[in-house]
């Protein structure tokens, strides 16, 4: 860092809905962002710069983009918002792109992102949950219809570095001493929803809509809340399974209108993050002796159909 006021050099990795929204507010204050991304993404940003059409402003901003990751190189902070899918390889490839010193932050879905990176890579990163409701209809468009917080923790130079960072971007980012608490909390509304929003073919407001759709979801709900007792680990703001249940309704109202992340692989063909989700509740609850039978039915379910479509 040069003076109090310069920004470090940033680097996305991934640069989807998730990475395109964080790091396009982070270059829209002005910070120094190398996306890297397809060379769809590469080319759409070049030719006509990153378009942030959010709920508060529609704006073209130019970016750096790079398909290579080596472009990476140099980067302070390192924002990693990959697929689950390609956790493993990106985090090897990067260990050997990757600065000393330099801040990794996991974007993803999921609850052990940070610990897969490591075991894939032995790259030490913060885990990040993030609530941010985006796509991107385009190469170089992300289309922003709520929120667009990021939650890290626990307290420490490098997630006060971060926070400062994002909270300079007027992206409203905070610390939790329960930083596990947090991923679990996004991991109850991800496995509510989002494979049956594939399955279905539906937005969240015909799942609510549903009688049924809402009494498999509480299904759901209630036994990643069992797991999660099993294993120690205390989703924020959920003490109350009730509490849980209004959450994923309240959720669901917002983006009424919103396909889930894993319905918009699966009708374009994509391979999901599943796995990280309604699949890694069933294989945690193995793990501690806790019956899943529904994850582990919504999970089979969605892995059969992108088997079908592969």
């Amino acid at each position: 860092m040069n003076s109090e006021n310069s920004w470090p050099k940033i680097a996305v990795v991934g640069a989807g809905a998730v990475g395109g929204y964080f790091g396009g507010m982070l270059a829209r204050a002005g910070a120094p962002v190398i996306f890297i991304g397809r060379p769809s993404f590469v080319e759409a940003v070049q030719k006509n710069g990153l378009l942030l059409d959010t709920t508060t402003f529609k704006e073209s901003v130019r970016i750096e983009a790079s398909a290579n990751l080596s472009a990476a190189r140099g980067a302070e902070i390192v924002l990693f918002c990959v697929k689950t899918t390609d956790t493993a390889s990106t985090a090897r490839e990067l260990a050997s792109v990757l600065a000393p010193g330099a801040i990794l932050v996991s974007m993803q879905n999921g609850a052990d992102n940070a610990e897969q990176i490591h075991a894939a890579s032995g790259l030490n990163a913060l885990a990040a949950a993030v609530y941010v409701a985006a796509s991107c209809p385009a190469p170089g468009t992300v289309k922003h219809v709520g929120r667009g917080d990021l939650v890290l923790g626990p307290e420490n130079e490098h997630t006060r570095r971060v926070a400062e960072i994002f909270i300079r971007a007027k992206v409203s980012c905070r610390i939790s001493e329960n930083l596990a608490g947090e991923l679990w909390t996004k991991l109850v509304w991800n496995c509510a929803l989002n494979a049956l929003s594939a399955l279905g073919k539906v937005t969240y407001g015909e799942i609510i809509a549903s009688a049924d759709a809402k009494q498999l979801l509480e299904g759901t709900v209630y036994e990643v809340l069992a797991v999660a007792k099993a294993a120690g680990i205390k989703p924020s703001g959920l003490e109350d399974p009730l509490a849980a249940l209004a959450g994923a309704y309240k959720i669901a109202e917002q983006m009424a209108v919103t396909r889930s992340s894993t319905a918009q692989d699966m009708m374009r063909g994509k391979k999901t993050e599943i796995d990280s989700l309604n699949g890694f509740i069933a294989r945690k609850g193995r793990e501690l002796g806790v019956p899943t039978p529904l994850n582990h039915a919504l999970y089979t379910l969605v892995k059969l159909a992108e088997a079908s479509s592969g």
